[in-house]
């Protein structure tokens, strides 16, 4: 377990240290800033949809590592990918911060599945959750 362990804090730490997407984006046409009141984590999300795709995306804000590299690893995945897609990923991320997901799931969140332990961390979930909840929240605004 322990390479498991030093895996997922590589992993995080490079999220943290060197995100691919924490930078504001050019003709963003969705924005929502995203709030967890309990630990202070604050981000402003910024997507680019066209026509039904997720074509850019990118966001700014502060809070510990686990919400900033959560943030990035869910752009990492959803960039390129359909509005259906992007809802379906924060779907499969919720359950598996929640509750439990199968396997073939687990391997859809890519990157992002290393956090699936984050559920024995209860303070935690709500820093993971922080940037797939604000995503959700803005793209079914629309619907």
């Amino acid at each position: 377990m322990a390479g498991n362990n030093t895996f997922y804090n590589e992993i995080l730490t490079d999220h943290n240290m060197n995100p691919v997407h924490k930078h504001t984006i050019e003709g963003a046409n969705m924005e929502l800033e995203g709030v967890n009141p309990s630990c202070g984590d604050d981000i402003v999300l910024s997507l680019r949809v066209e026509d039904g795709k997720i074509v850019d995306g990118g966001y700014v804000g502060d809070g510990c590592a686990i919400s900033q590299a959560s943030a990035d690893m869910m752009l990492d995945l959803v960039i390129g990918r359909s509005v259906e897609e992007a809802e379906h990923y924060a779907d499969i991320f919720h359950r598996m911060i929640t509750d439990e997901i199968t396997e073939e799931e687990h391997e859809e969140l890519e990157e992002a599945g290393i956090l699936q332990d984050i559920r024995h961390m209860p303070a935690r979930t709500k820093c993971a959750m922080l940037g797939w909840r604000t995503m959700n929240e803005m793209l079914t605004e629309d619907e």
